[in-house]
């Protein structure tokens, strides 16, 4: 069975002021590795982060039994330097980030195969935005986006989509050349929307926001999954020849808006209502969810995400009654350590 794990950047916050707090190294480095679960909490980029990487998993039930340990584990490091930890990908109110000390996330098989499978999933990584889409505040102020986030991280020169590669020689080429111009210090700065691993033999998905809902996180790892395991099984088949030009306007729609409005159809390259794409993709990865005992835990999520919204809406709907930005931050921590009830908790 096909094992995928999930690495989620928590948001580093003072547990007085709920403002952000520039200790995540500091924190991380208080918190001993969790060898009874295998989970490790570790420093990231911004010093105003907390990055919890889960053990790989086979189930969805796993995986939110994974998410949820992990981000307890994150709270327990951040007490220990007078902070907690938020399921936000961006500080809603104003921050200036310090830069602090590394990442990995699902897990395949061999570089050939990674690179079919990113050639075959490249296409279906914008609903999985849309679907993931938690962070419409920057600086104080609504963004009009549902995930402002990946449009600060495409900013980067080498964030995004990708053309085609075809082999996994090719991918070594793009790579050389990326790095041959000297812009991206080493192959960590390649920041795709997804990659191989250069550590372990793992395919990263790194488009997705971090999920207000685990149950939220734990489906879209789901996704994931399926979405890599039909593409291996399908490798024989062309994969869609959409360019990376007309990839990075599908996930602009995306993060603009979110699954309340349209997406761009994989199979046509129009609009569509995001309900229709969504159960496109669902039509496309049901057979993995079926041999994996996933589909109905996976059908149910989706439900209530389409009805109660992403993070970006609980987050609006937290800031629109005193538009205040700290009602935003105290409603994540909530949602970030509740346990999920009823049709959220995978059983």
């Amino acid at each position: 069975m096909r094992t995928f794990g999930v690495e989620e950047e928590l948001l580093l916050i003072d547990a007085t002021t709920l403002d952000p707090l520039p200790a995540g190294d500091w924190a991380a480095s208080l918190q001993m590795a969790a060898t009874d679960t295998g989970h490790e909490v570790t420093a990231e980029l911004q010093q105003e982060q907390i990055e919890v990487a889960a053990p790989p998993q086979t189930t969805m039930t796993g995986q939110l039994e994974a998410i949820l340990t992990g981000r307890a584990l994150a709270e327990q490091a951040a007490a220990k330097v007078g902070g907690r930890v938020a399921a936000l990908p961006t500080s809603p109110g104003f921050v200036e980030p310090h830069l602090g000390p590394d990442s990995r996330y699902r897990r395949i098989d061999s570089r050939d195969e990674g690179v079919a499978v990113l050639d075959r999933i490249r296409v279906w990584l914008p609903t999985l935005l849309a679907l993931s889409a938690n962070s419409p505040f920057w600086h104080g102020t609504d963004t009009g986006y549902a995930s402002y986030r990946y449009q600060a991280w495409s900013r980067w020169p080498t964030a995004g989509p990708v053309d085609l590669y075809g082999s996994a020689e090719a991918y070594e080429r793009h790579q050389a050349a990326m790095l041959a111009t000297g812009v991206p210090l080493d192959a960590a700065m390649l920041y795709y929307d997804a990659r191989l691993s250069e550590h372990q033999p793992t395919l990263e998905v790194r488009i997705a926001d971090v999920c207000l809902n685990p149950a939220d996180a734990a489906v879209i790892a789901t996704l994931t999954r399926a979405l890599v395991e039909m593409a291996v099984r399908e490798s024989h088949q062309p994969a869609p020849e959409v360019p990376a030009s007309l990839l990075r306007l599908w996930s602009w729609q995306a993060s603009h808006s979110g699954v309340h409005d349209r997406l761009i159809d994989p199979a046509t390259g129009t609009p569509v209502p995001a309900r229709d794409v969504i159960a496109r993709l669902l039509d496309v990865v049901r057979p993995a969810l079926v041999d994996y005992g996933d589909e109905e835990h996976v059908e149910v999520a989706i439900a209530r995400i389409l009805e109660q919204g992403t993070g970006a809406r609980i987050q609006r709907q937290a800031y629109a009654v005193q538009q205040e930005v700290r009602d935003v931050v105290t409603a994540a921590l909530e949602i970030t350590h509740a346990s999920p009830a009823g049709g959220d908790r995978v059983r």
